[in-house]
Parts: structure tokens; sequence; C-alpha cells
């Protein structure tokens, strides 16, 4: 950090972390008038601002026990193979990017290489297993939060934190509601529903049958709309068919462009837990949660969890914004019953629009965008510990 262009090796395991990775590198070349070096791993996205990764990201992308054990012996491999990289190269800083189960273990290996380690995505401590803000303390230097509530979690067991904002604050924003429209043959005064069942096989299969179920009671009640479902292209196959079957004047679209327009296009939506309650609400589309999981998973989960909440929105609100409708009470008429009430103006969907607007103030430091909040803070940390000379005991 003294005259040379710094090099920053960054780590994403994930496409989620990937996306922050490469908002994080545009984010570090515009703070540095781009006098700034990458290594790593990641994928499209960082690829594109210049990283030659070590090893395809892909390989980090393993899901379920059957698929993760065999694997064992080359997770191990690629672990050495990167801290091996990060010693040889002496970046400025390591920055991991979510996917803790790598991570992690990359940066315990790392300690004491001289090189200072910050993590970016807070582990949800708030939701689960809050003993796990005291062990990553051990080994890391700074931790990125993406909700404002998140950093005394940490900071209380010594581990520095620095809430740097939601990422859904920088994506779809000013979506063309009016494009969209026009492009499916929506009137202006015709109802837009939107329904996202997950992005994950799983949950579709648990969700998408209560969800149409659902829609379907609107329709037999004679409401007139139309269903736009927002999923990913390796959820066409799974999730068109039904929709074929279930009598709803219904759409499928993909791509975030698309997305993003159906959502400036909506007058509510029916989603499952997850970020995209958060798009949602940023972009004041009144929302319904539902969720469902395995329930031996959920009766393990529930001795665990200690959140109020699973929507982003009303956890970051303590309250209840959009109704939640968990496991058995992920019932369609329930669905359709909340679903309706905020479809119409009334004191429902006036609440859920005024309480969205409080929302997305809190969502991001003052003045900053959360990419160029989190570059700020890289190169802060990477400044001060080269300053102080430190090196972490292994």
């Amino acid at each position: 950090m003294n005259g040379t262009n710094p090099l920053f090796f960054l780590l994403a395991g994930e496409p989620s972390g990937d996306l922050l990775g490469g908002r994080l590198m545009a984010a570090l070349r515009e703070r540095t008038g781009d006098r700034v070096n990458f290594a790593g791993i990641g994928g499209a996205h960082m690829i594109g601002q210049g990283l030659q990764p070590l090893f395809p990201m892909s390989e980090l992308s393993i899901m379920g026990l059957a698929e993760v054990v065999p694997q064992i012996p080359h997770m191990l491999r690629r672990i050495r193979e990167t801290v091996a990289e990060v010693e040889r190269l002496r970046p400025a800083a390591l920055v991991t990017i979510d996917a803790p189960d790598f991570s992690f273990r990359v940066a315990r290996r790392a300690r004491g290489l001289g090189v200072p380690l910050v993590h970016y995505v807070a582990p949800s401590v708030w939701a689960w297993r809050p003993g796990r803000a005291a062990a990553i303390a051990g080994f890391l230097d700074h931790l990125m939060a993406l909700l404002p509530f998140e950093p005394p979690y940490f900071e209380k067991v010594g581990l520095p934190c620095t809430f740097v904002g939601h990422p859904a604050v920088e994506q779809g924003q000013g979506g063309d509601g009016r494009r969209f429209r026009d492009k499916y043959g929506i009137p202006p005064d015709r109802k837009l529903i939107l329904m996202l069942p997950g992005s994950r096989r799983g949950e579709v299969t648990r969700l998408l049958p209560p969800f149409v179920a659902a829609l379907g009671l609107l329709r037999a009640r004679g409401l007139d709309f139309k269903t736009i479902a927002p999923v990913g292209p390796h959820l066409v196959a799974q999730v068109a068919p039904v929709l074929a079957e279930s009598g709803l004047d219904a759409a499928i679209v993909h791509g975030e462009s698309e997305k993003f327009d159906a959502f400036a296009a909506a007058d509510v939506a029916l989603a499952k837990s997850g970020t995209v309650t958060l798009e949602l609400a940023l972009a004041s589309v009144p929302t319904v949660i539902a969720y469902r999981i395995n329930p031996l998973t959920h009766m393990i989960a529930r001795r665990l969890i200690t959140a109020r909440f699973a929507g982003l929105p009303n956890v970051i609100l303590d309250r209840e914004l959009m109704p939640e409708f968990l496991q058995d009470d992920c019932r369609p008429d329930r669905l359709a019953a909340a679903l309706e009430a905020i479809l119409n103006d009334g004191p429902e969907r006036r609440a859920q629009l005024e309480g969205m607007a409080k929302l997305g103030v809190s969502l991001a430091p003052p003045g900053l965008t959360p990419s160029h909040a989190a570059a700020d803070v890289v190169l802060r940390v990477a400044r001060d510990f080269a300053a102080d000379g430190r090196a972490r005991p292994a």
C-alpha cells in the first residue's frame, strides 16, 4: 500500500458471492484510479473485472452430503493450494466472500501469514448458532455485514465489524413497469400478481403447489389478474407444466432485467422467504411470505433458530411488515386471504408501503453504495495493517 499497486486476493465460492466480488472489484478500481491488482477465485462477474481464477469457482458449488463427501480430498487439496497462493503472493488483504465452509477454512490456515483477513457477509448469528461469532473472531481481522443490526453481535466478542449495506440496494432499481405491461399485453388497470416459489428445485417442489392453489382460489372468487413467475432458466421445465395445467393466466420470465421490470409492474407478490423479499420491499411491492422445509429438518432447526421472523424485511424492522406463513401455515386458503387483503388499497396495503419506505433508508450507509462502502473498508484495513506491521499469530 506504499506507492505500488496493491494486490487483493478475493475468494468467492458461489454465484451470489461472485456478484458481490465483481462489484467490490469495480469499486476498488474506482477508489484507486484503477491502480489495483487482483488474484483469487471467482466466477463470471469477477472474471469480467480482470480476475484470472486460481481454479474454477464451480468446483466449490457443491450442495448436499452425498455430493460433498466424495469431494472432501479434492476440497482439502484446493484449500491447501489457495493458502499456498496467498502465502506466495502476500496480498494487501485476503477478502473471503460468503461461502463460509470453504472461506473460513482458508482464512484459518492463512492466519499468521502477515496478511489481513477480511470476510464479506456476516454469518446470521442473530438467527441461529450465536456461538459462531466468537469462533470466527479467533481468526478474522475484520467482518463486513449486510444488515444494520449485525455489527454488535461480533464487536462484543472482539471482532471489528462494519455495516456496508445490502446488495439488494444496488440491483433492480428503476425497473420499467410500463414496458413490461406493454410487452405482455397487461392493461394498466389489470392486476398483476408475482409468484416467486424459489431458486432451488426443492423449494419449488414444496412451494409451487400451495402457491398455484392460492391463486386458483382468488380466481375462483372472480378476481381478474395476470400471474408472472420470475424463475431461473434451470426451473422452467419444472414450473411451466404446472402453470399450463393450473388454469391461471400466467407467464414465466427469467433474467434480472425482466424480473425487476416485473417488480415495477406488479401489484402484489407471493414469495418464498429469502433475499427476494428484500428486493420486493425496495421495489415497493406488497408481499406475502411463505416457506416450507422438510419436516425433520424443521423439527431440528426450530430448536436452534432464535430469530422471531423469517423474512428479511420483518427481521430488519423487528415486526411483521409482510405476513409470514411457514410450514403448516403455508396453506392455500391463508395465502389467498393474505394476498386479497393487500391487493386493493386498504390499511394492510398502506401499512406495507409505509414500512417499505422506512426500510430502504436503513439498508446502506448514508451517501454510499454497499460496494463502495465495502471497498473503503478493505482499503482501510489494508492500510492500517501495513502501517502497524501486524501479523496474527498462528
